[in-house]
């Protein structure tokens, strides 16, 4: 009894400790996951422990998922791991991925988070799902139900439609798969770099899913090569999970210059090349000087892609101010608060002589963290070279009200590749299919949709980015359940599939 005590009693004991990774300098080396090989199990059983096991968990209501965190973190802690991937596998069909790129907003509403160190959700998670794999334990589920369900065409293979897919096919649908793609995955495939997700793990899944009878129609272009009519006949139900592909646009002069790409563009030849597809990306930024436009994971992603092929220099250009160490006053617990926050790109960064900083000198208010981030600097232009191709980016002061370029404070940055990394407003415009099959896009430019997932056309669902605009890929994988939960009741009349969201569901704020 005494250890169980102890072992209760671990968040006033044991610091929190995550997941070891290797050297900055060793990464920069290679392509693969930053991580160390093999799962630290005794660590993970230790940081486990420091689960309070909470009469309120809000790390449920944090997790669109509803992931039994407590549950598995208590299964672990007493070493039985198959039990907690059973808790874990419940929830979530993709814990591999989660574990691998999901921010953690459930370690922000973790009750230590209060005014101490959250448990390690995530590392715990992705141990558990590492383990999964290894021992066996996570294999293709055949349907079981005995009365045959309807044929489902789900357009979009990223984490959305492939949780849907999965979530139909096992309960008894005839799931196709369309991806316009040559293979499957959507941004898991061509948008995050493999440093991040290792692909044979996507592989593997979509193996999985294969075994467990969905089917995959890749390099269609569905409303071009196959029209939403054609879709409507052939199948009872229809999944649009296209995702938010619509980027922002910086709307500067020089925007056209050859040059300047947008960030997903650039990563997709990137991921590409390590696919094998070719020995050389023809967007590539070795031996060029490189700014990054933009904040956000996408960005930081382009920053470790840009490190690994030899980039002379690369600088990214925020236009935040630099969030604080830790949450201030107008983020209280629980919320994900938006604090000072240090990315594996970023430490490869500070170990790399391309990752200078570039302060805005004593007329400016933007700074640098020392890892070649540039902080409170709009862009205002892109220059040419004599050969009309980019040169030059000019960047300002961003004013504290409205973003706008403070005067005095404009400065000229040298770069041959400028890659806009601002994210994403919602499916690409224009697309044939949403006049085919009468879907049409709201005023935030996302699909319309209603409360569980269906539009005005009978049978026509919309889940993940393409409804709810960026987000997260825990979101992604809700909607997925969510919709197809919705799909199951819409054919069959009545569903058993957990639907953990609501379309018009929202994170944890104020």
């Amino acid at each position: 009894m005494a250890d169980a005590m102890a072992g209760r009693m671990a968040f006033l004991t044991t610091p929190r400790a995550e997941r070891a990774r290797r050297d900055a300098h060793e990464r920069l080396g290679d392509w693969r996951e930053v991580y160390r090989p093999g799962p630290p199990l005794p660590l993970v059983s230790g940081q486990a422990e420091r689960c309070m096991d909470c009469g309120l968990p809000f790390c449920h209501a944090a997790c669109p998922l509803g992931n039994l965190v407590p549950e598995w973190n208590r299964l672990t802690a007493d070493g039985d791991w198959r039990a907690a991937a059973a808790r874990l596998l419940a929830t979530n069909n993709f814990p591999e991925f989660t574990g691998r790129l999901c921010p953690a907003p459930c370690e922000s509403a973790c009750v230590l988070a209060i005014d101490g160190a959250a448990v390690a959700i995530k590392n715990v998670e992705l141990a558990i799902a590492d383990r999964a794999w290894a021992e066996g334990w996570d294999r293709p589920q055949r349907p079981e139900r005995p009365e045959p369900g309807g044929r489902v065409a789900v357009i979009g293979s990223g984490p959305a439609g492939l949780a849907a897919a999965q979530q139909l096919t096992r309960a008894g649908h005839a799931t196709t798969v369309f991806e316009r793609a040559d293979r499957p995955g959507g941004l898991l495939r061509y948008g995050i770099p493999p440093f991040r997700l290792e692909k044979h793990r996507l592989d593997r899944r979509l193996d999985q899913l294969r075994a467990e009878g969905t089917e995959f129609r890749t390099g269609v272009w569905v409303g071009r090569d196959v029209t939403g009519e054609q879709l409507r006949a052939g199948y009872d139900a229809v999944v649009v999970a296209v995702g938010a592909a619509a980027h922002r646009e910086p709307g500067v002069p020089g925007r056209g210059l050859a040059g300047v790409h947008p960030a997903m563009e650039y990563l997709t030849w990137a991921n590409r090349v390590d696919e094998g597809d070719r020995a050389s990306s023809p967007l590539s930024a070795a031996g060029l000087r490189v700014v990054i436009v933009g904040g956000g994971d996408t960005a930081a992603d382009c920053l470790g892609t840009a490190l690994r092929q030899g980039a002379a220099s690369v600088t990214q250009l925020d236009i935040n101010p630099c969030p604080p160490e830790r949450r201030g006053a107008g983020q209280p617990w629980p919320v994900h608060p938006k604090v000072y926050r240090e990315t594996t790109s970023h430490e490869e960064s500070g170990a790399s002589p391309a990752g200078e900083s570039v302060g805005m000198g004593a007329g400016g208010a933007a700074v640098a963290d020392g890892c070649g981030r540039v902080f409170e600097a709009v862009t205002v232009g892109f220059e040419p070279g004599p050969d009309g191709r980019l040169a030059a980016v000019r960047f300002a002061a961003a004013e504290p009200v409205g973003r706008g370029p403070r005067a005095g404070t404009e400065r000229v940055l040298p770069a041959q590749l400028a890659l806009l990394a601002l994210g994403f407003t919602g499916p690409e415009p224009g697309q044939p299919l949403f006049d085919q099959l009468g879907l049409g896009l709201g005023p935030t430019g996302v699909l319309e949709r209603d409360d569980g997932f269906g539009t005005a056309v009978d049978g026509v669902f919309v889940a993940g980015d393409a409804g709810r605009g960026q987000s997260l890929i825990v979101w992604a994988i809700a909607e997925g359940r969510a919709a197809a939960a919705a799909v199951d009741r819409h054919l069959r009349g009545r569903t058993e599939l957990p639907a953990p969201v609501r379309a018009s569901a929202q994170a944890l704020g104020l």
